[in-house]
């Protein structure tokens, strides 16, 4: 029997871990849309300054931090080196 057979015959998740699955991809959602929209202000905003540019990627990291708390790790080597590559490409800042 093939892993996909097996799959099929194995027992129904429980709806619980099923709508816990569902509202991990909706908070994973928000997350990228919301890192999203930090990286298009920060790098379309003329008028944003160096500081509320960083601002902004505080605010964003405080924001991840709060839907997923234990995932501090994740969100240094996913978004941190975005955010700074990003502040130092648009304010010419090493």
């Amino acid at each position: 029997m093939g892993l996909s057979e097996r799959n099929k015959f194995s027992a129904p998740q429980p709806a619980s871990s099923n709508q816990e699955q569902e509202e991990e991809r909706r908070k994973l959602r928000r997350l990228q849309i919301m890192m999203n929209m930090v990286m298009s202000v920060i790098s379309q905003d003329q008028e944003l300054t160096v500081e509320e540019a960083a601002e902004l990627a505080a605010n964003a990291k405080r924001a991840a931090l709060a839907m997923f708390p234990d995932k501090e790790f994740a969100y240094d080597i996913l978004y941190r080196p975005r955010l700074q590559r990003l502040i130092a490409e648009r304010f010419r800042v090493h």
